[in-house]
């Protein structure tokens, strides 16, 4: 496997653990069993366990992009939504991705409020880049905007939260999971 391929790998593997432990609950050893690497061979394909989180992030974020890129592409605005809030209700039904996603933001928040002031910022730039795309494939509408987006994160907190497709909440947003 190339040096490159190992990246990948831990990348993947990065996701997975960050999305269970946190960025401060997952260990660098622990990313590196999953890849079956050494802590040192990691260390040769990233720097430090910031520049793993933060290739996650990224990866997760344009992962994120991508799809609801590739789902809006050359549709009016009203089809734009509806179309990507199908890619991405497909998405968040990786619930590693989503569960890694609510890290970001709490990794985010925390490093902010340490001082890290640079890590908050790259994390804000990949979420950033969503938010740029939706707000261009939805007119450049703020309202519809602001309103794609919280109703994504409503949903993200009614996954994280495991909501039975029945529960009042998501019939009062209007939207439920498969099975309900």
């Amino acid at each position: 496997m190339s040096a490159e391929e190992r990246r990948e790998a831990v990348v993947r593997a990065a996701l997975a653990e960050f999305a269970r432990g946190g960025y401060v609950g997952t260990s660098t050893g622990a990313i590196a069993r999953r890849v079956g690497v050494s802590q040192p061979y990691l260390f040769r394909l990233f720097p430090d366990k910031r520049a793993i989180f933060l290739a996650a992030a990224a990866r997760c974020c344009e992962q994120i992009r991508a799809r609801l890129a590739d789902a809006s592409d050359g549709l009016p605005p009203d089809e734009a939504a509806g179309a990507m809030g199908e890619a991405y209700a497909q998405l968040t039904a990786d619930r590693e991705q989503l569960l890694f996603q609510m890290q970001m933001y709490a990794a985010a928040g925390v490093a902010e409020e340490s001082g890290d002031h640079d890590f908050a910022e790259q994390l804000r730039r990949s979420w950033g880049e969503i938010w740029d795309l939706v707000h261009l494939r939805l007119g450049a509408d703020d309202g519809r905007t602001v309103g794609f987006m919280g109703q994504g994160m409503l949903i993200n907190a009614f996954l994280a939260l495991n909501l039975p497709p029945g529960h009042r909440s998501w019939q009062a947003c209007g939207a439920a999971p498969d099975g309900g």
